[in-house]
């Protein structure tokens, strides 16, 4: 019996088409009966057996082709209604043909009842598909609900509003805030402008937020109201909406408002792009970009075994060109770009974890110098159209070998002799959540009950979301001409004791102690993007581009062979980079 019971898409498809059935013969004998006033003579039973057949057989195969029957109950919506009229309209025009035909035949079916007919089928079929709905969201209140606000434009709004109601959630809206729609309604809910979220939302208990709405700026007002439990929407769809709680990256997240993905489509698709690196937090999100706006083929290098493994699985769809193998080595190198061909190469491959380098300071340099001048020289030879240097804001005025191994491969890319291939670099700040940042390492720290370690209590830095970092990236690069350093607007530094105070705040322990551990070796309090004021305007806001440094390409090409044949290479790497003050501590 449970088995029989249990709930299944063809069972439900069968319950819909034995009602839409039941439907279509009540409709007829009500049509027919208002058209006689009930008292329907017997010449015209064989109208209504024939009508009623006609309807049952024509409409079932078209709800069956419109897949009618494959809308749940709960989530039937207005986009159905209308493909629902569409067979209703073409089944009643079908009947007015056949009362043609059937007279040849002595069946007599009266044009007047097809109108009533259609439009008792109609309220019927529809009053019927969204009765659960009706129940739902008018009769079934939760007795423990939640007041809360919406804080969304109001398209959004009504989605969050649908799925909250059809999914009986116990969050229950109460009011939405929009400025567009100020004193309106939506889904019958008040609607109040962005200055009354103050004093609307004092007695709420919770409050969902799209990510477009200034998510820092209202957090501290509902902080202020003693509001915890806020929710961020993470996805939209036609059935259902998605929360997730709001978390650190949402609230340091900065949304460029100049990102131009036409550009970045025109750069990206129809090209083979060689990303090196692919398997690290930037490179694997360039992979992920360059497959969206829609590379012909994409080539993903690492020297990282389980990386490269995690990418290409991931974009397994695309069927990228797996290349398990170190830049440091010139000669598989250029197998690979005699190989591929590649149009574009994004070098994303470096170490950049600050300490480890400063303890492995010859591998740092075979990597991330050598590498580069291996990747940008292969790039030259091969023809390769555009190279792009992922760089970072630790190569400015440098105070550790992570960074001054940078600032060596921006000289290289600045001045190298590159030819018909335009080689530009892009130079940003940290990124939200990447693998070794601050980030999730105060996570394990929280979870574990602390102390949290901070190195220095002014100590700043720079943070923008992984995928708007990439996006950027790969719009400077269509914008470059060769021998750029393209700088991205990472917003004001945050203070990493501001963070470490809001990651409790957020994990509710907010009891969690911070220490001070001591800057690490190589460490400076503020990080810069530029090292002087001279830097150019593009045409975007989020992208400037610093004065360029010229240095003589065949001096360079000598220091850095002196670099990594040298013993004192601190000496060597201070040579190169005047500017280097190293931060020993």
């Amino acid at each position: 019996m449970k088995r029989l019971l249990k709930p299944s898409n063809l069972k439900r498809k069968m319950f819909f088409i034995l009602a839409d059935i039941f439907i279509v013969i009540l409709s007829v004998l009500l049509a027919f009966s208002f058209r006689f006033d009930f008292l329907i003579s017997s010449s015209y039973l064989s109208g209504m057996f024939v009508s009623g057949i006609f309807l049952i057989i024509f409409r079932i195969v078209g709800f069956n082709i419109l897949k009618i029957y494959d809308v749940s109950w709960r989530h039937f919506s207005i986009n159905d209604l209308l493909r629902l009229i569409y067979i209703l309209i073409f089944s009643s025009l079908g009947l007015v043909l056949l009362t043609y035909f059937a007279r040849g035949f002595d069946v007599i079916i009266p044009r007047s009842i097809i109108p009533m007919e259609f439009f008792i089928s109609l309220f019927l079929i529809f009053a019927f598909r969204i009765s659960k709905r009706v129940y739902l969201e008018s009769f079934l209140k939760n007795s423990a609900f939640i007041p809360t606000v919406i804080i969304a434009s109001a398209d959004k709004a009504m989605a969050i509003v649908k799925s909250l109601r059809q999914t009986n959630s116990k969050y229950k809206p109460l009011v939405i805030i929009d400025d567009t729609y100020h004193g309106m309604k939506v889904n019958n809910i008040d609607v109040y402008s962005f200055g009354h979220l103050e004093s609307m939302c004092a007695n709420f208990d919770a409050a969902i937020l799209d990510d477009t709405v200034g998510i820092q700026k209202v957090y501290e007002v509902l902080k202020r109201l003693n509001i915890a439990d806020i929710k961020i929407v993470s996805s939209y769809s036609d059935f259902k909406t998605d929360f997730k709680e709001i978390s650190v990256e949402d609230l340091l997240a900065r949304h460029p408002k100049d990102l131009d993905k036409t550009t970045i489509k025109q750069f990206i698709f129809g090209k083979k792009i060689l990303i090196t690196g692919a398997g690290g937090s930037i490179g694997s999100e360039i992979c992920r970009q360059c497959a969206e706006f829609g590379a012909s083929e994409l080539v993903l290098l690492d020297h990282s075994e389980f990386n490269l493994y995690q990418i290409a699985e991931e974009l397994r769809a695309f069927e990228p060109k797996l290349v398990m193998q170190s830049v440091s080595n010139l000669e598989l190198l250029e197998k690979t770009f005699e190989l591929h061909k590649p149009d574009i190469v994004i070098h994303a491959a470096a170490y950049k974890h600050v300490p480890l380098v400063e303890d492995n300071i010859a591998e740092a340099i075979l990597n991330n110098i050598i590498g580069t001048k291996n990747a940008i020289d292969c790039a030259i030879k091969y023809g390769v159209e555009k190279f792009v240097l992922i760089s970072t804001d630790k190569a400015v005025r440098p105070t550790n070998v992570m960074g001054t191994t940078k600032r060596i491969c921006e000289l290289y890319a600045q001045n190298v002799l590159s030819g018909k291939t335009e080689v530009v670099a892009v130079r940003f700040g940290n990124v939200l959540g990447s693998s070794g940042s601050v980030i999730p390492k105060f996570k394990a720290q929280i979870e574990a009950g602390g102390p949290i370690t901070v190195t220095h209590p002014d100590i700043t830095r720079y943070f923008m979301l992984i995928p708007e970092a990439c996006e950027l990236v790969l719009q400077a690069g269509a914008i470059g001409n060769g021998g750029e350093i393209f700088i991205l607007d990472m917003g004001e530094p945050i203070k990493i004791v501001d963070l470490a105070k809001k990651m409790c705040e957020l994990s509710g322990k907010d009891d969690i102690k911070i220490e001070f551990s001591g800057l690490r070796p190589g460490e400076k309090l503020y990080e810069e993007l530029l090292i002087n004021e001279s830097d150019a305007k593009t045409k975007y806001e989020s992208i400037t581009v610093a004065s360029k440094t010229h240095y003589d390409i065949n001096k360079l090409n000598k220091d850095i062979a002196s670099l990594v044949l040298g013993d004192d290479k601190l000496a060597q790497l201070k040579n190169i980079v005047p500017e280097f003050d190293h931060k020993q501590n």
